[in-house]
C-alpha cells in the first residue's frame, strides 16, 4: 500500500492527505459521512446507523482540534462534533482494497510460487499463502490433491463457494464424440476464457486431473495482463477499440441458449486492466464502419497471436493429483491436441466467484493482527 500522510490545520480548519507528492484536500462532506462514533456507526459491522445521502451539501468545517498523532476532533456546521482516527482513512487510498498487487508473468517467469501442496491449504498459514499467490499471479497449481471424484469441491470450498451452472456443480472433461462443446473432443484448444456468454462470466475456474495417459493434451496458460501490455505498446488505437466495442458471444445446446455482449479487454471502474473476454470459437465480429472494423480485427488478430506466442504461453502436463485454479478472464487456458487412442485424459472442472478469494484473504490477514 502507498504511504499516506495526513496534515491537520486548526486555523483555518482543514485536513488533507499526501501520497507520493500528490496533495488531496479532504472535503467537509467527505469527512462528515465517515463519522466513527458508536451512535452513527455500528462498531461490529461498520455499517452506518444514519442515511448519509440526506446530509446537507453545503456542510462546512467549523473547528478542527488535534488529539494526538493520528486523532482529531472535528466540529461541523450542522452541529455534529466527532472524534476521528485518521488511520481509518487508509483504506480509501488503497487502489487494491487490501489485496496484494498483481504481477504479470510470462512463459519464462519463475513459477515456483505457483505451486502449493493440498495439505498446506488445510492450515491458515498455508491457505493465506495460496490465496496471496493466486491474487498476485492469477493462478495456482495445487499438488497432491486426492485422486478421487469430488475432491475438486473440497479444494474449491477453501477458496469460495462453488457456482453451479447448467453443467452442474462440477463437470467432467474427457473425450465424447458428437459433444456440444469442443472441450469434450481431442482437438487442440487455443487460449480462451470460459463461458463469455454468461452474465456474470465465471470468475475462477478449477481443473483437477484425475487421469492423463496421453503424450499430448498439454495444458496451456497465458497471463493476459502481460499480453495486453505488449498489445498496448504496439497498437494503442486497436487496444482502445478492444476496450470500448462490445462483442457478442453465443452458446447453444438442446436445453439452453446463452448470449452476452461484452468488450474483449475488461477494465475496472478506474480503467485498470483486469483481463479479457476471449474465445474465437464463440465470438462474432461486431458491425462497425470499415475504418474501425479493420483496426478492430487487426488488434483482435494480434491479441490471438500473442496469446500463443512462446514468450507468453506456458505449456505443461497436468499430472494426476494436480489441480490448476485460475482467474478465468485474466489467465487464459487451453490445451494441445491429443490422441484419445493412447489412453484416458480425464479432468474435472468447477467454477467459483472472483470476489471470494480476495474477501477470505483480507479476513484471514486481519485475524492475524487481532
Amino acid at each position: 500500500m502507498q504511504q499516506v500522510n495526513f496534515s491537520v490545520n486548526e486555523e483555518p480548519p482543514s485536513i488533507s492527505a499526501s501520497i507520493e507528492g500528490n496533495h488531496y484536500p479532504l472535503p467537509a462532506l467527505w469527512l462528515r459521512e465517515r463519522c466513527q462514533d458508536a451512535i452513527n456507526l455500528d462498531q461490529i459491522t461498520k455499517q452506518r446507523l444514519f442515511d448519509p445521502h440526506q446530509l446537507d451539501d453545503d456542510i462546512a468545517l467549523l473547528h478542527v482540534e488535534k488529539k494526538g498523532q493520528s486523532k482529531v476532533s472535528i466540529t461541523f456546521s450542522d452541529g455534529y462534533v466527532g472524534e476521528y482516527d485518521l488511520t481509518e482513512f487508509y483504506a480509501d487510498f488503497d487502489p487494491w482494497d487490501g489485496a496484494p498487487v498483481t504481477k504479470a508473468w510470462k512463459s519464462h517467469s519463475d513459477k515456483s510460487s505457483f505451486y502449493i501442496p493440498f495439505q498446506e491449504l488445510t492450515e491458515q498459514a498455508g491457505l493465506i499463502k495460496g490465496l496471496e499467490a493466486f491474487l498476485i499471479h492469477g493462478v495456482i497449481i495445487v499438488t497432491d490433491v486426492p485422486n478421487e471424484p469430488d475432491a475438486i469441491l473440497d479444494v474449491a470450498s477453501k477458496f469460495g463457494h462453488v457456482r453451479e451452472t447448467n453443467f452442474g456443480k462440477y463437470f467432467e472433461v474427457y473425450t465424447r464424440p458428437n459433444s456440444t462443446d469442443l472441450a469434450y473432443r481431442s482437438v487442440p484448444l487455443g487460449a480462451h476464457t470460459d463461458n463469455p456468454y454468461r452474465d456474470p462470466m465465471p470468475g475462477i475456474q478449477l481443473l483437477h486431473c484425475l487421469d492423463n495417459q496421453t503424450s499430448g493434451g498439454l495444458s496451456t496458460l497465458v497471463d493476459s495482463l502481460a499480453v495486453i501490455e505488449q498489445l498496448k505498446r504496439e497498437d494503442p488505437e486497436g487496444y482502445q477499440l478492444l476496450c470500448e466495442v462490445p462483442v457478442r458471444y453465443r452458446y447453444k445446446d438442446k436445453s439452453v441458449e446463452l448470449i452476452e455482449r461484452r468488450t474483449i479487454i475488461q477494465t475496472d471502474t478506474s480503467g485498470r486492466v483486469e483481463g479479457v473476454s476471449y474465445s474465437p470459437r464463440l465470438d462474432y465480429l461486431p458491425l462497425l464502419p470499415e475504418n474501425q472494423l479493420i483496426p478492430f480485427h487487426r488488434a483482435r488478430k494480434r491479441l490471438g497471436q500473442l496469446f500463443c506466442h512462446p514468450d507468453f504461453e506456458w505449456r505443461f502436463k497436468l499430472e494426476p493429483g494436480q489441480l490448476q485454479m485460475f482467474h478465468n478472464s485474466r489467465v487464459l487456458h487451453g490445451r494441445t491436441g491429443f490422441d484419445s487412442n493412447e489412453g484416458i485424459r480425464h479432468l474435472q472442472g468447477a467454477y467459483i466467484d472472483l470476489d471470494e478469494p480476495k474477501g477470505r484473504y483480507k479476513a484471514l490477514k486481519q485475524s492475524q493482527t487481532i
